[in-house]
């Protein structure tokens, strides 16, 4: 009798421990299942199978991403009333993307972020041309730059937020560009509301990198609203003019006293209809502003008064490039009716500057072998009354 109770107690509280452990190991695998999903997103003309990954926090602020692009589908943020609602503007189906996706909604860009004057450059005393798809210029990598290419996506699991890792390998010569460049990127939503963008490429031989990402905002959740009542501050004395095909003069000139100064805060359209020669050359704001300071650190805030919605940026790079979306033309349906018109949505490029490879006096963006490229964004998002 005392053999089988003593058997019958160890049995019972192996079942009650062994259980306890795999409960633990559900709940576990639970939490990470509902901090990101999958799901199938759609297919491209050249055969490859899309996926959509959905970032939760425990807020319930979400983050979509698909690895065609890199591109965020959808980002999510509270109003004052705690109403989460989409914030960025995108296609309502996946062939907008797929076909060009001629506005850059929400893609990462590269090899290089904004425009290089005529397409081409010199580097160690090698010319180069790159591929001409803006004017006499080259935009954002050309027409099948990073937002074009399938991305490699990974959940990282031990991480402390959600988050991806994006890869992706550029040929040596795709698009121009010289060595096989190989980048990676890091989507995390954090507990405080905060997008983190962490970029990195290596290269096996001398080239330029000028890295960024292309979300458009209206915080009002609204897209077929203007974004010229959004009030914007940056951190920032002096702004980059620019020629008639929106490539930088060289110059770098103070903001005081112009349209551009916006170190105070101020609505976006207050200005943006003044007699001024920049403006008429980019539509309204095209431009790339030097960033005050060094180091990751504060440098734009946008305040929606109608929804509460407040959004600060956060780089460690030397200049962002404030767009009004200016050629937004209202040729495709938004996720929330209406068109995508004229400026219904603003760009803050976190980058270095315009045609670096060509302008000396700019911050560099050469990158060389056993080199490793490392740049950060962060975009949070809170409310202000």
């Amino acid at each position: 009798m005392k053999k089988t109770t003593y058997n019958g107690i160890f049995i019972l509280l192996f079942l009650i421990i062994f259980g306890c452990k795999k409960e633990n190991i559900k709940q576990d695998i639970s939490g990470k299942m509902e901090n990101i999903s999958t799901s199938d997103y759609g297919v491209t003309p050249k055969g490859d199978s899309i996926k959509k990954y959905t970032l939760t926090n425990k807020n319930g602020m979400k983050v979509e991403v698909i690895n065609f692009g890199g591109i965020i589908t959808s980002l999510t943020a509270p109003d004052r009333n705690g109403k989460y609602e989409d914030i960025v503007l995108g296609f309502t189906k996946p062939e907008g993307y797929f076909d060009g996706n001629p506005y850059y909604f929400g893609a990462l860009i590269g090899r290089y972020g904004n425009r290089i004057a005529n397409a081409k450059f010199s580097l160690e005393g090698k010319a180069y041309e790159i591929d001409k798809n803006d004017g006499p210029n080259s935009l954002h990598g050309g027409k099948e730059g990073f937002h074009t290419r399938f991305w490699n996506i990974e959940v990282v699991k031990d991480a402390k937020f959600p988050t991806l890792k994006l890869s992706y390998t550029s040929a040596d010569g795709e698009e121009g560009y010289p060595g096989k460049l190989t980048t990676t990127v890091f989507y995390t939503l954090t507990d405080d509301n905060a997008l983190e963008i962490s970029y990195e490429a290596e290269t096996d031989k001398p080239t330029v990198v000028n890295l960024t990402q292309h979300s458009y905002f209206n915080l009002s959740g609204n897209f077929s609203k203007t974004i010229t009542d959004h009030e914007l501050q940056i951190n920032a004395d002096h702004f980059l003019p620019v020629n008639e095909t929106l490539i930088p003069t060289g110059e770098q000139k103070a903001v005081k006293g112009t349209p551009f100064d916006f170190t105070i805060s101020k609505p976006i359209g207050k200005d943006i209809n003044a007699e001024d020669d920049q403006l008429k050359k980019g539509k309204g704001y095209d431009h790339n502003w030097i960033l005050n300071g060094k180091g990751l650190r504060s440098i734009a805030k946008v305040h929606h008064q109608g929804t509460g919605r407040l959004m600060e940026v956060f780089t460690d790079e030397p200049g962002v490039q404030f767009y009004s979306g200016n050629f937004l033309d209202g040729k495709f349906d938004t996720k929330t009716g209406g068109k995508n018109e004229f400026r219904t949505g603003f760009c803050l490029e976190t980058q270095h500057f315009p045609d670096s490879p060509n302008q000396p006096s700019f911050p560099s963006t050469e990158l060389k072998p056993g080199q490793k490229y490392h740049s950060k964004t962060i975009y949070k998002f809170s409310v202000k009354n």
